[in-house]
């Protein structure tokens, strides 16, 4: 499959608005919620393949402050709890070091004790985590989804409604094609309809499956 070096500064910022729901309307319903501090839950743990929006969740969560954003790269100062902060935000918890393991493990024990909220996220569920056993436990506080990837045709319909929102129309023959021949992830294809919208604009051109190959030949992209 080819890679695509294009300009991702169109991607809106991710929110909760900005995610397509697909079958994850009771998951997004409960984010709302906790979103707003009025989750009965204040543990959401969320689970599934890459490119599923994980991330995606976690920092639209970020434009509901107090907020804080914390991956495996994080530093050991950013686990530690801080009474300012209600909603923590722990992405792919499986990749934690051992050290990062312990530090989210007392996380954990801190939110729960001041009532705070904590959304965490990994790639398989609870019980399968490659994680010790007391912060596999902490896991399973709380409430547990698995996020449900789009189909084909969930795809584009989602693709089509943002390109109606944003007042272009798209040739019936370029979205079965971009399906079948790039990334099949939301956000490379959202990347992909803004470049050929932007390309759509400088060229004065429709967007046509024949402009998307020329954009793709300009980018310096060969078909395989």
């Amino acid at each position: 499959m080819r890679q695509l070096l294009l300009d991702i500064s169109t991607q809106k910022t991710p929110s909760l608005k900005n995610f397509v729901t697909g079958k994850n309307e009771e998951l997004l319903e409960q984010l709302g919620r906790m979103a707003l501090r009025q989750s009965i839950e204040h543990f959401i743990y969320l689970w599934g393949n890459g490119a599923v929006g994980k991330t995606h969740l976690l920092e639209a969560l970020t434009l509901h402050p107090p907020a804080r954003y914390i991956n495996p790269a994080s530093d050991n100062s950013d686990f530690l709890y801080d009474p300012r902060i209600t909603l923590y935000l722990l992405d792919d918890c499986d990749k934690l070091s051992a050290e990062k393991q312990i530090a989210a493990f007392t996380l954990f024990n801190e939110v729960r004790e001041n009532r705070a909220f904590l959304v965490t996220t990994g790639a398989t569920s609870p019980s399968h985590l490659s994680v010790r056993d007391d912060l596999k436990s902490r896991m399973s506080w709380g409430l547990a989804y698995r996020i449900h990837g789009l189909t084909d045709d969930e795809k584009m319909d989602a693709l089509k409604k943002v390109a109606q929102l944003r007042g272009f129309s798209l040739s019936p023959d370029l979205l079965p094609y971009l399906i079948t021949h790039y990334p099949r992830d939301m956000h490379s294809l959202i990347v992909m309809l803004n470049a050929l919208d932007q390309y759509s604009l400088q060229t004065k051109r429709l967007i046509t499956l024949p402009l998307l190959r020329e954009m793709i030949q300009k980018n310096g992209n060969n078909d395989e």
